[in-house]
């Protein structure tokens, strides 16, 4: 086929954070690129949500229960805590149609994955962290060519953050960093608590500061400094915070770049000289080829299995799986039970720990402190054991102190975590994603065990642990390795480069090659990752 009749020089498969980065250095780049999406956006709540602060809506907005609670109370969450519950009635788009038209089964595994226009970006929680060389080397990734693409995203995205005891395990040292948010009382009092005791954390390995976040405090372009309405779980309308579609938004301007939704990705042929895309359509299953010079995966750890191995036509290969695990720990600071509630709170990150024992900077499990409001009480009425009037009363005296922290630990490969597909001719696609999560006897005490000293840590702040909450495997969202980085060519892995072993044209983006996922904040060195595989294609 002649390359004169191959309209597109890229295609990049997904709209999320790797997709995103890897389009716009493409584009930058000269190249025609083609971006195909599922797409879909949230077509109710978004036009109801407010230009006030959590405090004022709740106080003068009649539509208040549409978007808090949503019109078929999709906002309630039933039964035991699971991966998801935070997304409020503005963000469930983000998984809608996942498990009808990528199906997937697992009775040990409970991802989430997405199909929406900007991916699972639109609902990160913004942290952002610069892996150290012993980190980068374990995921299989270039040190310095890694280090010169974080300053790259970090000044696309918009960084701020705080030069502090956490700076050496954050983005603290990003040329372009902007000052840090400000703390409500939650926050201020547990830093407050921190200064006068860190000399003692310190020699057990414990660092506490200010996080990095994707998140500006200073105006970009047409992005406004974070307003602190305490509406970061419901709405993007300052675009304070940076979500994977305002960079979309932008490339849709440029000459040499297109976007297409509405289609699921399910596989990929080459020919000597182009790739085909083969894509099904959500609305009507229709299906519909794309061409191509250069194929760029950015759909997902989990979406680019589906997609390799039904390319391979291999339906039997276990391909390994790495996911944090994940827990959140309940917390109040008993200062501030039955204070006034900060006029501003923040829904965001304010505070990161982190647990360096070594001082080696290459196993650090990590803790990102949150207060609570705007996810309202109703969350937490069904977990508590006292009648419905009795614990609104109680928790509403408990508010004020609740501190959450969300802890992640690192992951390595072991057996029984894995994923393969299977045919299934009642889906959409006609297979399945199966996963098996199973972490070793070992795995699951080294958990425990930093579980404990997190708790411990704490408590030395005059912070303490009501309840420990494991949301099952998969609920970190933070996803890898199914096709490690290899130097040797094997199949089912990816080159040094991001091209898919085996393949001449086909690159993958997304967090698949890497090889151990440290604790720390994966998302900033997801795109990173993703800007260098980009950087790195040519058409020769």
């Amino acid at each position: 086929m002649e390359d004169s009749l191959i309209r597109w020089d890229m295609i990049v498969v997904g709209s999320g954070c790797t997709g995103a980065m890897a389009a716009q250095t493409l584009v930058e780049r000269g190249f025609k690129v083609l971006m195909i999406d599922g797409g879909l956006k949230d077509e109710i709540y978004q036009s109801l949500l407010p230009d006030k602060d959590f405090l004022t809506a709740r106080q003068t907005d009649k539509q208040q229960h549409r978007y808090f609670l949503g019109d078929k109370f999709e906002g309630i969450p039933f039964g035991h805590v699971k991966a998801g519950e935070h997304l409020t009635p503005p963000r469930k788009f983000m998984t809608q149609l996942t498990q009808q038209k990528i199906p997937l089964q697992s009775s040990t595994f409970s991802p989430i994955e997405s199909l929406a226009y900007g991916g699972l970006g639109n609902g990160w929680g913004l942290g952002c962290c610069v892996f150290s060389e012993a980190e980068l080397k374990a995921c299989g990734l270039p040190v310095a060519e890694m280090n010169e693409a974080y300053e790259v995203v970090g000044k696309r995205i918009g960084v701020s953050g705080a030069k502090d005891d956490a700076a050496n395990y954050t983005a603290a040292r990003l040329d372009s960093l902007q000052p840090s948010i400000g703390l409500d009382s939650v926050g201020k009092n547990l830093l407050d608590n921190y200064q006068q005791k860190k000399t003692t954390l310190n020699r057990k390995g414990f660092y506490m500061g200010r996080p990095s976040l994707a998140l500006i405090t200073e105006a970009v372009d047409d992005r406004k400094p974070y307003p602190y309405k305490d509406f970061d779980f419901y709405s993007d309308k300052d675009k304070s915070a940076y979500r994977p579609w305002i960079t979309v938004d932008k490339l849709k301007t440029q000459a040499n770049f297109a976007y297409d939704s509405g289609w699921v990705v399910e596989s990929f042929e080459e020919t000597p000289d182009s790739v085909i895309v083969h894509a099904r359509k959500i609305s009507d299953a229709s299906k519909q080829p794309f061409m191509c010079k250069k194929l760029v995966l950015g759909s997902g750890v989990l979406g680019t299995a589906r997609i390799v191995l039904r390319s391979a036509n291999a339906l039997s290969p276990k391909l390994p799986l790495l996911s944090n695990p994940f827990s959140y720990l309940a917390c109040s600071q008993p200062f501030l039970l039955g204070k006034d509630l900060d006029p501003y709170k923040i829904g965001f990150a304010q505070l990161s720990m982190f647990l360096d024992e070594d001082g080696t900077n290459s196993y650090v499990p990590m803790g990102s402190v949150y207060s609570y409001r705007a996810m309202l009480l109703f969350h937490l009425l069904k977990e508590s054991p006292l009648d419905v009037k009795t614990a609104h009363l109680f928790l509403q005296f408990m508010m004020p102190s609740f501190t959450i922290m969300g802890l992640f630990h690192p992951e390595s490969y072991s057996a029984e975590k894995y994923v393969q597909l299977e045919k299934d001719n009642t889906t959409f696609s006609g297979d399945k994603l199966k996963v098996n999560y199973v972490p070793t006897a070992k795995e699951d005490e080294l958990v425990k065990r930093n579980e404990k000293l997190f708790g411990q840590a704490l408590r030395s702040l005059n912070c303490f642990v009501l309840r420990n909450i494991a949301p099952g495997h998969g609920a970190s969202i933070h996803y890898g390795g199914t096709l490690p980085f290899s130097d040797t060519n094997e199949p089912f892995h990816l080159l040094p480069d991001g091209r898919l072993c085996g393949s001449k044209n086909v690159y993958v983006a997304d967090g698949s090659g890497f090889t151990f996922l440290p604790g720390k904040g994966l998302t900033l060195s997801l795109m990173a990752n993703a800007h260098l595989v980009a950087k790195q294609i040519r058409l020769d």
